[in-house]
Parts: C-alpha cells; structure tokens; sequence
C-alpha cells in the first residue's frame, strides 16, 4: 500500500532497536513535551516507542516569511508542525497566488504529495517542525504499522477538508465564509474557555484570500459578527467568541 508516495507494502526491513545516546535522551524527551506529541502523527505511538519516530525526525526552525515547501521540486519529504503556523499556495500560470489553506500544530504538511510538491508552504509566524525523510518514516512504519493507519487517517481527513473548502468557496456566502472559518480555526486551537481571544496568525489579507473574498468584505463581515454579539474584536485583531452556537449556525446556512 502507497500512502502520500510511502511504499508501506513488501517485505521491508525490520528496524531493530538500538541505544539511545545522550543527544537523542534530550530530543526525545523534547517528543514528549512538544505542543504536537498528542496530535498528529506523534499520537501514534507509546512513549516507549517513541524514539523511533523521534530519531527519524529532522528538527528546524523557521522564520517567519520563510519558504519551507516549494512548489514543483521534489517531494523528498515530509513535515510536522509542532509550533506556529503556515499558509499552504499555489502560484498560477498568470502570476496571481491562490491561498489553499493554513497548517498549525498537529497538522502533517506533504502527505498528499505526488513525486513533486503540488504547492509551496510558507510560515506565517515562527514555526517549529520535524521533517521526516520518505525512505526514514517508511523503516519506521514497516516496525510499526500504527503508523500506517495514522498516515491514511491524515490523508483522509486532508481529503475531507478540501471537500468543505469546495463547498465554502461554492455555495456560502461571505458571511458564511467567514462563520465557517472561525468556528473551524478555534476547533484547531483547541481551547477550552470559550470567551479566550483567538489567536489568528494569517493577515486579514491572507484571510480573504482564502475565502475568495476582499479584505473589506472581511472587514465587513466581522463588523457584522460583532454587532449581532457573536464575536468581539480587540485593539489588537485578536477575537474572541462569544456566541458559538450563533456562529456554527451562521456557518452551516446556506444562501
């Protein structure tokens, strides 16, 4: 079986375990306190096995702005956020750029690849990650085939989200739009008081594009929401939600 172009069929190598040395005892205890250790691929296995996954994983750090999956080259690898968030695009025949969605924590970028890269990725905002080597995370899933199973569970929910994006851009209208992605964005994020600020690390720019939308039809949008008392905005952007049920109602309507 092929998923995101790993072989995880035949007759591959048993990994057999080996010695942790010192540098990999801090990294692997780094795993364990890492925001995406119960996200993502990461959940897929024990602590005790972890440092299989965790000697596979190539860690950088990206600065904001910096380009880190570039469209058309080799899709050699692929990446776990486990800090910060990214924009995933495409640069069209015309020059224009066409956002197709933002990654954060948890989220496995490049699974979904061919043998070249169908899009570029770009952090938003500083961004920890692991890289994982196709030929080293396959090894990996031969000894475990949890990991299988989580990689086709990731290629599925990819699919399901590329569903909804056909649906917000096709039948929603702005508002919808807009309803949609908050609600979404703050489900990503996990919190569990429902009046905290959500954090919104993409431009109101970046934003509209996504949504096929101005920035002043944004603008507008979220004056709308905040009058009706669904969301408050801050000095500073950041909003937070105050009618969630209002909101997934406003963003499961259609026009």
């Amino acid at each position: 079986m092929t998923v995101g172009g790993i072989d995880l069929s035949g007759s591959a190598t048993i990994v057999r375990p080996a010695a942790i040395n010192i540098l990999s005892r801090h990294e692997l205890e780094a795993c364990k306190r890492c925001d995406a250790r119960h996200q993502g691929l990461c959940d897929a296995l024990h602590d005790d096995d972890l440092h299989f996954l965790s000697d596979a994983a190539h860690r950088s750090a990206i600065a904001k702005g910096e380009v880190f999956v570039t469209e058309g080259n080799p899709a050699r690898n692929f990446f776990n956020i486990n800090q910060g968030a990214a924009k995933l695009y495409m640069d069209l025949a015309d020059g224009r750029r066409q956002i197709t969605g933002f990654v954060g924590v948890g989220d496995f970028v490049g699974l979904a690849a061919g043998t070249r890269y169908a899009f570029s990725a770009e952090a938003i905002e500083p961004v920890q990650l692991c890289r994982f080597d196709r030929i080293e995370l396959r090894a990996v899933s031969a000894r475990f085939p949890v990991i299988e199973r989580r990689l086709l569970e990731i290629a599925s929910h990819e699919l399901v989200i590329a569903q909804e994006q056909m649906l917000l851009l096709g039948r929603k209208t702005a508002i919808e739009r807009v309803a949609s992605f908050l609600e979404g964005w703050y489900r990503r994020t996990l919190c569990a008081d429902p009046g905290a600020p959500l954090d919104l690390p993409m431009l109101r720019g970046d934003l509209a594009e996504y949504l096929g939308l101005t920035i002043e039809t944004v603008s507008r949008v979220l004056a709308s929401l905040r009058r009706q008392g669904v969301v408050a905005v801050a000095a500073d952007h950041r909003i937070s939600i105050l009618d969630h049920a209002r909101l997934a109602a406003i963003g499961q309507t259609f026009a």
